[in-house]
């Protein structure tokens, strides 16, 4: 499987328990004290973590430290919207759109040589 690829997917995963372990709480314990949400979001982070730093590790040898960021911001931008909108329960707004139109020039300018 290609560096790039396999850095994608770990991102992709570790991208998903980073948006549960952030915003999840707001929704699930918002009836509990914030220690309790910081507690389970923490645990929630730990799983994140041991996807991130392997999915960075991978890709830093042939992406560049920028390229990685960017990658990162583009997954998480891409996975946000949807949990907002099926989870949260939010509604979609145009600025999804510009947002994302911002990072794909994000994505040219870092991966042009």
């Amino acid at each position: 499987m290609p560096v790039i690829l396999k850095t994608i997917l770990l991102l992709t995963a570790s991208n998903l328990f980073m948006t549960f372990a952030w915003y999840g709480h707001l929704k699930n314990l918002s009836s509990k004290p914030w220690y309790i949400a910081a507690l389970v979001s923490w645990g929630i982070a730990f799983f994140e973590y041991m996807i991130q730093v392997p999915a960075n590790r991978i890709g830093y040898g042939e992406l560049s430290l920028a390229q990685l960021k960017i990658l990162q911001e583009v997954i998480t931008l891409s996975l946000f919207v949807p949990f907002s909108m099926l989870y949260m329960k939010e509604a979609f707004r145009l600025d999804f759109v510009w947002a994302a139109l911002c990072m794909v020039g994000a994505v040219y300018f870092m991966f042009r040589h």
